[in-house]
């Protein structure tokens, strides 16, 4: 194809053609991942894609619908950005082990490896530790690499052997090794918290007066250590530092840090799990920290979602993972893009 000469549409049969081995693999691999969720003795669940609260992180956007009720009255719905609330609600409600297949949706995200709307597989398991889903990951990710016959994932001259023993490392050790920062150094009162990360990170990224030390850790990360993961087989991040806890728990012997990893193949994450966060009061007050930092950034907040702040009250301890599925599909079926593995693509992907 020339320079500047526009794909013809998903949909026209050349095209489809091209796509249909990685299509194929697709089903394959959502076939043999239901098969063995099914003999772990998961019950695959189906929770709505319309809620009043999409997610409360700072840089989550969420699509949002206004539906009109049969009295005329209007009110404001968004696509969930995970299923997460509604799952752990089930938790409350006494389910113990429970996997979902989810549609959601993320404005503002496109590109090889994003899709405005895309497939998350996420599971939870009540009364287990957070080691149990990172080793139920590893095992969903060879599957998927056995289902296609693949032997090593690759992507943008990165490979990685998903049937090698992971890597085991720390966030701290991490950014150590790639990054010569002291992290944990930096996690100290909240008037210093920002300061001490953006004096160790002075010469390794740009650093803003209006950066956080949300942002400043990021930009370490994306720059100077996710490219050094998954190199020759996965790495399993851990131990992420309790300002990026989220909805995990912090460490019992280390409240620097939280329960919270990420896996990584070829420099790409695949997975993002949790030691879940079961305090309805502390997560209320990220919520709220989160919503105040969106509001001073895009001029928005998203409501809490004051049903699951509820729930928590009942929820069992329980750890819980988000993979991408459509991620996962692209490395064990060889495609180059995430879009290349989605049965009808829509808006910009197309």
């Amino acid at each position: 194809m020339n320079a500047g000469q526009e794909l013809s549409p998903w949909w026209t049969p050349s095209r489809h053609l091209d796509r249909r081995p990685f299509l194929q693999a697709r089903s394959a691999i959502t076939r043999a991942t239901r098969a063995w969720f099914a003999g772990e003795g998961f019950t695959e669940v189906e929770t709505g894609i319309l809620q009043k609260s999409p997610g409360n992180e700072t840089h989550l956007h969420a699509p949002s619908a206004d539906l009109t009720s049969g009295s005329g009255e209007r009110s404001r719905y968004y696509l969930r950005t995970s299923p997460e609330f509604a799952c752990k609600k089930l938790l409350a409600a006494g389910e113990t082990r429970i996997v979902e297949f989810a549609r959601v949706f993320r404005d503002r995200e496109r590109g090889p490896l994003h899709l405005s709307e895309f497939t998350m597989l996420e599971w939870y398991r009540a009364n287990e530790s957070y080691e149990a889903v990172m080793a139920d990951c590893i095992v969903v990710i060879a599957r998927a690499a056995q289902e296609t016959g693949i032997g090593t994932f690759s992507f943008r001259g990165r490979t990685a052997d998903p049937f090698t023993t992971p890597e085991l490392l720390t966030v701290a050790d991490a950014f150590s090794r790639y990054a010569s920062i002291d992290l944990l150094a930096t996690i100290v009162d909240e008037q210093g918290l920002r300061d001490a990360l953006a004096g160790a990170a002075r010469d390794r990224v740009r650093v803003t007066e209006d950066d956080t030390w949300s942002d400043i850790f990021s930009k370490i990360l994306v720059e100077h250590i996710e490219p050094h993961l998954g190199q020759e087989r996965l790495t399993i991040l851990y131990e992420y530092p309790a300002p990026e806890a989220a909805l995990a728990r912090t460490k019992a012997s280390d409240p620097r840090v939280a329960e919270r990893f990420e896996v990584y193949a070829c420099g790409v994450e695949l997975a993002n799990g949790f030691g879940e966060l079961v305090d309805a009061n502390e997560q209320r007050q990220r919520f709220t920290q989160a919503m105040d930092e969106k509001e001073r950034r895009y001029g928005e907040r998203y409501p809490l979602d004051e049903d699951f702040l509820a729930a928590m009250t009942s929820m069992p301890e329980a750890c819980g993972v988000a993979l991408g599925f459509d991620r996962l599909v692209m490395l064990a079926s060889g495609a180059t893009r995430v879009d290349q593995v989605v049965w009808t693509p829509t808006g910009a992907e197309a």
